[in-house]
């Protein structure tokens, strides 16, 4: 039997892209909704504190997870910050979205962000390469680029190195 009732807030139910749960890769469809997500986010990968309404900044502000806000219409184009490179959960620069801004490698697992890339913009001055832990270098965007499908790695980057210049952009 199919149950048609839906999930509580908090729900943990994988989400069958990613294998994190449902509720941290989708849009809220309320306040109360939103809220749970940034709880389930903080309860799964502590060591976060909400710095927007949609918002938890990890390491003094070196990643920082926004969640679409309900209502919100999905963003069509590429929203990074100066300064910062950004992945996306869905193509299209679709929300949930993590940016860095630090150079070297960085464990997106350390945030619940390995396997969760489909989209890409590096706002940033420096090449940043995406790598999987048993491939190793996936794909590598040039400065201030922008790919709203990085097919055909979607959702298998789980390092990101940030800086100098690489033979592979």
């Amino acid at each position: 039997m199919v149950s048609t009732a839906a999930a509580a807030p908090g729900d943990a139910t994988p989400d069958a892209r990613h294998g994190v749960p449902a509720l941290l890769t989708k849009q809220a469809a309320s306040a109360a909704e939103l809220r749970a997500q940034l709880d389930l986010q903080l309860e799964l990968f502590p060591g976060g504190r909400q710095t927007a309404s949609n918002e938890i900044s990890y390491g003094g502000g070196q990643f920082v997870v926004s969640y679409a806000q309900p209502g919100e219409k999905q963003v069509r184009a590429a929203d990074c910050p100066s300064g910062w490179f950004c992945f996306y959960d869905r193509t299209n620069y679709g929300y949930p979205r993590g940016r860095l801004s630090d150079v070297g490698v960085q464990n997106l697992s350390t945030w619940g962000w390995e396997n969760r890339t489909e989209s890409v913009h590096n706002n940033t001055s420096t090449y940043v390469e995406f790598l999987d832990n048993n491939e190793g270098f996936l794909f590598c965007m040039e400065s201030r680029a922008v790919s709203s499908d990085v097919n055909p790695w979607r959702n298998q980057a789980d390092m990101v190195n940030r800086g100098g210049q690489h033979a592979f952009c």
